[in-house]
């Protein structure tokens, strides 16, 4: 089968597109014919061995697809031919894709797999930052930090739909524009402006309950520092690439609270609140509350161009890899 391969600890130069040998389900596993798969970011982390998956070489790349059921193992209730999404650490950037069965789900109802391949990681991790994480409430006010990007436009989405008022902010007008089509309240291009400042004057100086952070480097500390009393701030991940020191007499002042986001160990760790939370994205996906939005899809063999995007944080929404048609 063809598939992007990492043969080596690196940046995105050492990937090669190839040749591996058919995966073999085994108990409880199934292999899926990939269609159309996501890049996250972790993706990006993974590749150069600075992520706390750490698969043995050689692997593929890619956590998330959209495809069709090809062989089930033993023990496994899935059919044939069953279009499906999943969800894995990595090896969604190949046509088979071996995957647990128990990270494997069925399309939702009136999505392509172009739409679907994007909805699972980003979602999931958006959903479980703002529900379980940071106990967002209506009427609250969110902060999202790299709103253009593919896990910040979808918090922007599931904020509205838990009824709070949204700020995105974002290093350019265009990428502002693009989260206002999503339903952001207000904008804060923090290329040009105090991020700080402009919070204070949104909020009329009562700041944000909630922050949303996948960026971290020099923008936490400000964000941070815009909080209001008995905020919560979560840490999603570092794009910007530095992990930010922020002073620790800062919660106290506040009374306000540092939550990690890790959605991949949660849902690995099992619980009914990881399902129902699927369950929960399925049905406001299927009633067009969320609608996985796509930047661009590339082909296959253009595989570095989709990382690239990803790298130079040119995405507004979901970065696609087609692997295989129809």
């Amino acid at each position: 089968m063809r598939a992007v391969i990492c043969s080596e600890l690196g940046p995105i130069d050492k990937l090669t597109l190839g040749e591996l040998p058919d995966p073999e389900p085994g108990p409880g596993e199934v292999v899926i014919d990939v269609q159309v798969a996501a890049l996250n970011f972790p993706d990006t982390l993974i590749i150069e061995g600075n992520y706390q998956f750490k698969p043995d070489l050689p692997f593929s790349p890619g956590a998330e697809a959209a495809g069709v059921i090809a062989v089930v193992g033993q023990g496994v209730e899935w059919e044939v031919g069953t279009r499906v999404v999943a969800f894995h650490t990595e090896g969604a950037f190949a046509e088979k894709w071996l995957v647990p069965a128990a990270l494997v789900l069925p399309l939702p109802t009136g999505l392509s797999f172009e739409q679907a391949a994007g909805l699972t990681v980003g979602y999931g991790t958006s959903y479980y930052a703002l529900k379980q994480r940071a106990g967002l409430q209506s009427g609250e006010t969110l902060l999202v930090l790299g709103a253009a990007g593919g896990v910040g436009s979808a918090a922007i989405e599931l904020g509205k739909a838990m009824g709070a008022t949204v700020i995105a902010a974002a290093s350019t007008n265009e990428k502002l524009a693009f989260t206002e089509s999503l339903g952001a309240d207000h904008t804060i291009n923090y290329g040009e402006t105090n991020l700080r400042e402009a919070v204070k004057e949104i909020t009329d100086g009562g700041g944000v309950d909630v922050v949303y952070d996948p960026v971290g480097g020099e923008l936490s500390e400000p964000a941070f520092r815009s909080i209001a009393w008995n905020g919560r701030y979560l840490i999603v991940g570092f794009a910007a690439g530095e992990i930010p020191a922020i002073p620790l007499n800062l919660p106290l002042l506040k009374g306000a609270s540092i939550v990690g986001v890790f959605w991949g160990s949660w849902v690995q760790r099992g619980g009914a609140d990881a399902a129902e939370n699927v369950r929960e994205l399925y049905e406001m996906a299927a009633a067009g509350t969320i609608e996985p939005r796509i930047s661009a899809i590339h082909e296959f063999e253009n595989f570095a161009e989709a990382f690239a995007d990803l790298t130079s944080r040119a995405a507004m929404g979901k970065v696609l890899l087609r692997v295989a048609g129809d």
